[in-house]
């Protein structure tokens, strides 16, 4: 339970300003036949994310493929899905006082001269990473994935809306790939 409210709480609510983005492609595919999409329902009710998350990512989704020129249909060329994973990450540091630092001496009082404390700095954040798949409808083959990461932060309804907003926008920037790279 705790798990699922990590993700909960805290998947998807990203820095805009630190969204790094990649994707993969299967470069045999005419990405120019695709134009009507529906939803994989199986793999997006697989997302550990809230019911409130998902609805925000559904409809950015929504968005962002509409200024790609695509239109929702039930007979789709493609079908969207998306799973998400959090990440903790911990960085330590280690800080060593040297010559003409102040130190506590072995004997007792402060003193100046070479340090003999070595202070460990520990810092953790979680990074959330947003996958969107793409899959040919007819023979369900993945054909394109987008992954965004970012670091996870709080925030209100409105500013969760926004940041999963521009993570979308974010990921489907690269899409369709340009095969000549």
């Amino acid at each position: 339970m705790k798990r699922f409210l990590l993700f909960t709480s805290a998947l998807l609510i990203v820095s805009c300003g630190s969204i790094r983005v990649s994707s993969d492609y299967d470069t045999s595919v005419d990405f120019t036949a695709y134009k009507r999409y529906a939803f994989f329902k199986p793999g997006i009710d697989k997302a550990e994310i809230s019911e409130l998350d998902k609805r925000r990512v559904l409809h950015a989704l929504e968005n962002a493929l509409a200024t790609k020129g695509f239109e929702a249909s039930e007979i789709p060329e493609v079908l969207v899905s998306f799973h998400t994973k959090a990440e903790k990450n911990v960085r330590v540091s280690e800080s060593y006082l040297g010559w003409g630092s102040p130190f506590y001496g072995p004997y007792g009082g402060w003193g100046w001269g070479w340090g003999f404390n070595r202070p460990y700095n520990v810092n953790t954040s979680t990074t959330g990473v947003l996958y969107i798949d793409l899959i040919d409808a007819s023979s369900k083959k993945l054909i394109w994935q987008g992954k965004g990461t970012g670091s996870l932060r709080g925030g209100t309804p409105q500013e969760r809306e926004e940041h999963i907003n521009a993570f979308v926008i974010e990921i489907l920037a690269a899409y369709p790939p340009n095969n000549n790279e």
